[in-house]
């Protein structure tokens, strides 16, 4: 299973692994039990987890950097219904956050989805882009030919004049009442 595919889903517990989307939501199974269900993107949200960021005091981190940090911490889980343990383990692991404006709430999702991602064995790590060589572009600038008037040949007046309808008049202008 690959972080990439991991979303969070707004009213819903949990991580899940992004199946296949449709246009109007998205099939999901869920990393706890397993379950497979659709989705509908008219009442939920999907979020990718490549694309969540923790506030710092500092730049903004991705949620990566974060894991990888309670990670390398080694140190317990405290338990997520505790809103000050979990602030204080994190003023230990990762003393960079910004806690006034990272919620308990989400500091307790964190620890949650940590824990979910390590009993579903996933590798916490972003997917990497192929960086693209940069291609030099030689710009040409290409003559461009100039467009003459058409020439009005032989054929066309002939066949102006051998006609019998007028040449049309320029619409009168109305004078304007004094």
């Amino acid at each position: 299973m690959e972080y990439s595919k991991l979303v969070a889903v707004t009213g819903l517990p949990g991580l899940f692994e992004l199946i296949n989307s449709k246009t109007d939501g998205a099939i999901v199974r869920s990393l706890e039990d397993q379950s497979t269900r659709f989705v509908s993107s008219r009442v939920h949200n999907f979020s990718h987890l490549e694309s969540i960021e923790v506030y710092t005091v500092r730049d903004n981190v991705n949620l990566v950097d974060v894991f990888t940090a309670m990670d390398k911490a080694g140190q317990k889980l405290p338990e997520e219904k505790d809103a000050a343990a979990v602030k204080k383990y994190f003023e230990k692991v990762y003393p960079d956050m910004d806690f006034e404006r990272v919620y308990a709430s989400d500091m307790k999702k964190m620890v949650k989805w940590y824990a979910v991602l390590k009993a579903a064995s996933v590798e916490i790590k972003l997917s990497e882009i192929p960086e693209e060589e940069p291609v030099e572009e030689a710009v040409v600038a290409a003559p461009v030919a100039e467009e003459k008037p058409a020439k009005k040949t032989r054929a066309r007046k002939e066949s102006a004049e051998n006609t019998d309808e007028k040449p049309k008049k320029a619409p009168a202008k109305k004078k304007k009442a004094e």
